[in-house]
């Protein structure tokens, strides 16, 4: 039995249908926005790197791949001192235009979602305030005030907007800290409301994701009361960062579409969220598992069980020597660009010579698996399946994705998840000829009062016999 409900708000509309499947509820719906393409869910958006799906163009995105929208972080456009013109801001756009699209070159249909940070975030070495949460720009770790967020909310003019959060990540909140993160959450989000509402007819239509904390209902109940009684109608849609927090979502806002920011680490959390009730999922584990030369293989729902209770990989590690010579597809039946004109060999060949190329054609074929994953999910979800076929999925394939086994791509500062006296990553790439240094330091300096055969044996010159003339 499904029931259809619809959510529609001054800037989207959600029509939604909840399916009732071996005792849970399932959620299908479609999220539209005007002058976009619909997206039905669930469905997952990419994280992007200023801007960019990490690895293609925006053309090659919108010709060889199925996605709908990515999602910005505004940390990437960030410099450590906040008071410089940042180039975002200063990029030539209409007054009905988002900057932000404009800077990015992404195409008019697209969905685009901008966040604070970006996915997963770099833990931050410092903690966040009553007005700022911490951050890492691409020139070190800062900070991101409330009032600048609404007013690069403002300038840049997003579709969809997540609001700030008092969350940190991979960090277990104190017991004063809980009583604390409810009122920043709700004191930020009000500041955004305020933001969206005086910018009057300059704004094409933001909408604002508000943030439900990773927490108890009870230790946010004053920030999730204040939201439904006095913000509900100014808000479009719900950010989780723990599925399990939909149990925290207010009665009055189940309607809404829900985004989930959970650091997932592989399709069978994906479907571990659809079964909690996400509708789009921000996942990172498919460009990280492009950047370690992997091809993801996996499908949903799963034709057969593998013989012999067997489990299937979830990816095929590239850089294996054995596909040296392999001239069969990357994954067989697969019908993305890359699997369609080239082959194991050509796509190993070039990780070992390191070319861009590589990670280029992974990242195309990587992301048409997620698409044809997530058609399955749906379709999956309206035969009332879903719950049968995830099992057979999770009996059949491994649980985590394999290792990578060569070196990825060239990473940002930013990328390296780097902890406390760590040693060098890398080696050092310029040094002192240590013999020449040694004899530096041996040396001592020469007298002026010395002569030739003095300055010789101290290894500052060379006695050279001149001959006799005729």
């Amino acid at each position: 039995m499904a029931a259809k409900n619809t959510y529609a708000s001054t800037t989207l509309r959600f029509d939604l249908s909840e399916v009732s499947s071996s005792g849970c509820v399932l959620r299908r719906g479609r999220l539209s926005l005007q002058g976009r393409e619909p997206i039905d869910t669930p469905h997952y958006l990419p994280p992007s790197s200023r801007g960019c799906v990490p690895h293609i163009t925006q053309d090659t995105a919108r010709s060889n791949t199925g996605i709908k929208g990515i999602y910005v972080a505004l940390e990437d456009f960030l410099e450590k001192a906040t008071d410089q013109d940042l180039p975002i801001y200063s990029m030539p756009a209409s007054l009905d235009q988002s900057r932000l699209r404009q800077f990015t070159a992404l195409h008019r249909d697209a969905l685009l979602v901008m966040g604070p940070r970006r996915q997963p975030p770099v833990q931050g070495r410092t903690a966040n305030t009553d007005t700022s949460i911490a951050i890492q720009t691409s020139l070190g770790f800062s900070s991101l005030r409330s009032d600048d967020y609404v007013e690069a909310v403002q300038k840049l003019k997003p579709d969809i907007v997540l609001g700030l959060a008092d969350y940190e990540y991979m960090k277990r909140p104190g017991v004063k800290r809980l009583e604390k993160m409810g009122d920043r959450t709700l004191s930020w989000t009000q500041d955004m409301v305020a933001g969206l509402r005086g910018d009057g007819d300059r704004s094409p239509g933001t909408a604002l994701f508000a943030p439900i904390l990773p927490i108890e209902a009870g230790q946010q109940s004053n920030y999730l009361d204040l939201l439904k009684e006095d913000l509900a109608d100014q808000i479009s849609g719900i950010v989780l960062f723990d599925a399990a927090s939909v149990d925290a979502i207010p009665a009055e806002m189940r309607s809404m579409p829900r985004l989930s920011l959970t650091g997932i680490r592989g399709p069978s959390g994906v479907l571990d969220q659809i079964a909690l009730g996400s509708d789009i999922i921000v996942p990172s584990f498919v460009g990280e598992a492009t950047d370690a030369g992997l091809a993801l293989s996996f499908a949903f729902p799963i034709s057969r069980r593998p013989a012999n209770g067997q489990r299937l990989q979830l990816g095929i590690n590239m850089w294996w020597k054995s596909y040296a010579a392999d001239l069969t597809p990357i994954v067989d039946g697969c019908t993305c660009y890359t699997c369609s004109k080239h082959h194991r060999a050509f796509v190993r060949h070039l990780l070992d010579a390191k070319e861009m190329l590589a990670w280029v054609l992974l990242q195309m074929h990587n992301l048409h698996v997620m698409d044809v994953f997530f058609d399955g999910v749906r379709e999956s979800i309206n035969r009332g399946m879903f719950e049968s076929e995830r099992d057979v999925f999770e009996e059949s394939y491994e649980r985590e994705l394999p290792d990578g086994t060569g070196p990825g791509p060239r990473l940002r500062g930013y990328q390296v998840k780097s902890g406390t006296a760590e040693p060098r990553r890398n080696p050092q790439a310029y040094r002192a000829l240590e013999t020449a240094a040694e004899r530096l330091a041996e040396a001592r300096s020469p007298s002026t009062l010395g002569d030739g055969e003095s300055l010789s044996k101290q290894g500052f010159a060379k006695k050279i016999e001149q001959g006799r003339g005729p």
